[in-house]
């Protein structure tokens, strides 16, 4: 083919065809590869066979062969990252973006030498002096790596979601269009059109404090204490405690007295509230056990969040609501801002909650609670064989039998399981929002004792919010509905969408870096996915 065209092109100039059929063949000469150095360089195009030639020499580019083809047809063939004066602006802005992406994120996957290689080429030499196969090179190479950019960072690995028990249907993107948006913004605007979850950023931005953090950290960690110690106290430990303290930014200024002051309990007591641990400035083996974390699995932690943050889809209503599991914790969001937090009770790790997005359509008001068969089968049953009186006292009733075993539910009342009133969105793992009778429970640090639903502590404020709209309702209707003898049921006029979410890593409101327990060991597995050795 190459040689084909080498003759056709030498015919050309020599003049043997006719005005009409050279222009005829100059034409297809532009298309299929060939630059000749006597034009001005108004197009650059190649023939489209190279782009299977080039995924041959470049095996790791194979996987966005489609998106190759689709986005250089779309452009006849013609070349992206350089005009007709060489290498183009766009090319610089991505090359700095790279960079700035791997020196954020440590990732030397995304590095690509050749690429910056011939990208110093390109700029050192005019396009005249610049033999075509470079050139072509450069071109695919620049694309070939901004889809592996953008796969990565706008769209995370190809790891499967549901196998680290995350269901929400994950973000897509289309990696044609978002080259193709980029190039004509010179490749400054890739944040439009690939927008990221807020939090993304501000991870990123924790992430190389981290990185820095861990360069002055040592090996030395923190004995674990017979009692806590408080304000006042004076102890060897002090001085560690202070010193890692001031490592990641609690304390102020550096100290290295034995005793606990004031200003130390400042930073103790912010410590303690980004960890979700008991804010009472004492320092037991739990904040102790936070302290000792290495900072490489903290900087783990913060990837593992950045690409869930990858994988969740944009929310498409300004109004939603967003259960955090780690941090025991409701948000509700109205216009895109924060207009209610509550604590939350979640399933214990044997009966874990389930990662996943539904829409809020029911509120129900003195709910029955039908006691699932699983519950039935493991403690009612066993149960109901000790004490006869066992459905009485706990105000149940039988409704019937399924599989050899009675369908039990619970009355209406203060007693009730789900207590006054509950919040449905439809969805297959039967996990719902709920009022408690044991509210005591909320004030624990560590809330993962629910059989896998989701208790919140004020119902009442959640159905006051849901139904703000509707003039039939208010304090008083709501009171008296959640005292009934009977279930209501209220249907939404809108649904709102819920979002049930796994984040031990965040940044919250007042710019402050949270971390929180893995409870469910979602974290671990996904770092040995993540991070393969």
């Amino acid at each position: 083919m190459k040689k084909f065209l080498l003759l056709i092109l030498a015919i050309s100039i020599v003049g043997i065809f006719s005005c009409k059929n050279f222009k005829r063949q100059k034409r297809a000469v532009q298309r299929d590869l060939t630059i000749n150095q006597n034009t001005s360089f108004n197009n650059l195009f190649f023939d489209s066979i190279q782009i299977e030639s080039f995924l041959k020499d470049h095996s790791e580019f194979k996987s966005y062969e489609e998106q190759f083809i689709d986005f250089y047809k779309e452009r006849n063939y013609q070349f992206a990252w350089f005009d007709n004066k060489g290498i183009a602006e766009q090319s610089f802005n991505f090359l700095n973006l790279l960079n700035s992406t791997v020196s954020d994120l440590q990732d030397s996957s995304l590095y690509n030498p050749t690429l910056i290689e011939l990208y110093e080429k390109a700029v050192a030499d005019s396009l005249h002096k610049q033999q075509h196969a470079i050139i072509l090179n450069t071109e695919l190479l620049f694309t070939g790596q901004f889809f592996a950019y953008a796969a990565k960072v706008y769209k995370g690995s190809d790891i499967d979601a549901a196998d680290l028990g995350w269901f929400i249907p994950r973000k897509k993107l289309n990696l044609k269009e978002l080259l193709d948006s980029s190039i004509k913004s010179k490749a400054n605007g890739i944040e439009i059109y690939a927008k990221q979850n807020p939090q993304y950023k501000k991870l990123q931005e924790q992430l190389v404090l981290y990185n820095e953090f861990a360069k002055n950290e040592t090996s030395d960690t923190i004995a674990y204490v017979k009692k806590p110690i408080k304000r006042g106290d004076s102890s060897e430990a002090i001085v560690m405690i202070k010193k890692r303290l001031f490592l990641l930014g609690d304390a102020k200024i550096p100290d290295s007295s034995f005793l606990y002051d004031s200003l130390t309990l400042i930073a103790v007591k912010k410590f303690q509230r980004r960890m979700g641990l008991s804010v009472d400035g004492a320092i037991g083996n739990k904040m102790i056990e936070e302290l000792n974390m290495p900072l490489q699995w903290r900087i783990k932690q913060l990837l593992v969040n950045m690409e869930r943050l990858r994988w969740l889809p944009p929310t498409k209503d300004s109004n939603y609501i967003v259960v955090n599991i780690p941090e025991y914790r409701l948000h509700v969001y109205d216009s895109g801002k924060t207009v209610m937090d509550m604590n939350v009770i979640v399933g214990k790790a044997a009966n874990s909650t389930v990662i996943f997005s539904g829409n809020l359509k029911y509120v129900v008001f003195s709910p029955y609670w039908n006691v699932p068969t699983s519950i039935v089968k493991k403690e009612i049953v066993p149960a109901i064989s000790k004490n006869s009186n066992y459905l009485e006292k706990n105000h149940m009733e039988i409704t019937g039998k399924s599989n050899g075993l009675p369908l039990v539910r619970q009355k209406p009342g203060s007693y009730n399981s789900l207590g006054l009133v509950k919040f449905l969105f439809p969805n297959n793992y039967d996990i719902y929002l709920h009022d408690t009778p044991n509210r005591d429970l909320f004030t624990q640090s560590s809330r993962s004792l629910s059989h896998g639903c989701i208790r919140i502590s004020e119902p009442k404020k959640m159905a006051q919010y849901l139904l703000r709209e509707d003039t039939a309702w208010n304090s008083n209707t709501i009171d008296s509905s959640m005292h009934l003898s009977k279930e209501r049921w209220v249907t939404l006029k809108k649904t709102v969408p819920v979002l049930i979410v796994y984040f031990t890593a965040w940044v919250d409101k007042t710019g402050t870096l949270n971390f929180r327990k893995d409870i469910y060991g979602h974290d671990e597995k996904m770092a040995a996915k993540l991070f393969i050795k």
